[in-house]
């Protein structure tokens, strides 16, 4: 297997873009990223271009990538991937056994993703497909009785408009962790608090509003434990990676490569709730260790998939970047803060920076390259050897339907 490198990476702003269109955004992002390589629109010899939503939102449902990339001239071997939230992290994983395993010397990871929309009927058709639904339900109805003397504050009032059955899976998870661990609503939402804080130092994040503690708890109660500012909103945008091997690195005039150091994906498995350890991010992230010959304690910074405060809690967590129960702890404590132990979501993490589906992992990617590089601004954690993504995506038995672990570092 050939050593693999980032060459270039580009992201648009995530949040909302009524301008553009999901093709849009997706030639912004690789102009940048080819631009950042020095590279032309022939300089991959095959691109990976992820999307979830467009069918359902513009209409356009098959040969996303070729309608997107054949305007500014791109004409090379095309794959268009969905897999839900970890898309563009699947496409870079593709991309990556492809140059690794010497198929090709370039390639191309494309993520994109156009949300918002005034049609509901779109909307429902992205986020209320009945096999997600009928997975996500069968979730709440068989563990909400579990935790169910896991009781709010008496003085709690929920939003009932704004709750949805998704946030009713991740408050199970939270309630679950709170029942066993003893972790508090107030680490949950120092969790929020700090990556908003963080988002404001991202000229790209959706949001850049500072939140205290007090402000996240103090925020609508939409799925308790979760409040507003906890969740990841709706977002549009795009992300993508320019990847090649060694021997084509001297192709490119611009310096700065990045080694994919790892690079796994496992889907989730039928496990009890309660066996974490069976958990597929865990299992991904050791997986993605061993490879990278590692250990957790190398991990400098890392992007993990806060779909909402509370997941980034169980990730760092199931990664060993914390013990089993001391996710929040770590987090009101500020080791997970930039300037801490080992910052986590210094983008703002979804919660923060947005949630363009498809685009999200490589969003991720394209922060940790800028701290590998010592790029970004106000934020850069300084001295990063490794770096990590985590990214998840869909929902299956009791976990998510597939996870993705990337472990970055220097050429």
């Amino acid at each position: 297997m050939r050593e693999v490198f980032i060459v270039g990476v580009g992201m648009t702003p995530f949040g909302k873009h009524q301008d553009k269109s999901c093709a849009d955004l997706a030639r912004a992002a690789v102009n940048e990223a080819l631009a950042d390589a020095g590279a032309g629109l022939d300089a991959p010899q095959i691109v990976f271009y992820a999307n979830t939503a467009q069918g359902a939102i513009e209409g356009q449902y098959g040969m996303k990538g070729q309608h997107a990339l054949r305007a500014i001239g791109m004409q090379m071997p095309l794959v268009n991937i969905e897999n839900a939230c970890s898309g563009s992290t699947t496409a870079l994983n593709l991309a990556y056994n492809m140059v690794s395993g010497g198929g090709v010397d370039i390639a191309l990871a494309v993520g994109t993703e156009k949300l918002y929309t005034d049609d509901k009927a779109r909307k429902l058709a992205t986020f209320g497909q009945p096999e997600d639904l009928k997975q996500v339900t069968r979730f709440v109805e068989g563990y909400m009785p579990s935790v169910a003397d896991v009781l709010p504050p008496p003085e709690v009032v929920i939003d009932e408009k704004a709750r949805s059955i998704f946030l009713d899976a991740y408050a199970i998870n939270a309630r679950a962790h709170i029942k066993k661990y003893g972790t508090t609503w107030r680490q949950i939402a120092a969790v929020s608090a700090k990556n908003h804080h963080h988002s404001t130092l991202n000229p790209l994040a959706q949001f850049q509003k500072d939140y205290s503690i007090e402000d996240v708890l103090g925020a609508r109660v939409v799925a308790w434990p979760m409040t507003l500012p906890m969740c990841a909103p709706i977002s549009d945008g795009a992300a993508a990676a320019l990847i090649c091997s060694r021997e084509a690195l001297l192709r490119f005039s611009k310096g700065q490569p990045i080694r994919i150091a790892a690079s796994v994906m496992r889907s989730g498995t039928d496990r009890d709730f309660a066996d974490r350890d069976r958990y597929a991010c865990r299992l991904a992230a050791q997986e993605a260790y061993a490879k990278a010959g590692i250990g957790p304690k190398d991990i400098n910074v890392a992007e993990v998939h806060d779909g909402s405060a509370f997941a980034e809690i169980y990730q760092v967590e199931a990664v060993g970047l914390c013990e089993w129960g001391q996710g929040g702890p770590a987090a009101e404590a500020g080791e997970l803060s930039l300037g801490g132990r080992v910052p986590v979501n210094v983008s703002g993490g979804l919660e923060s920076k947005g949630h363009p589906v498809a685009a999200t992992g490589l969003g991720q990617i394209y922060e940790l390259v800028l701290h590998l590089r010592g790029s970004a601004g106000q934020r850069t954690v300084p001295n990063v050897n490794y770096a990590m993504a985590v990214n998840g995506g869909g929902f299956f038995g009791v976990e998510e339907g597939i996870n993705c672990v990337t472990i970055l570092g220097h050429a």
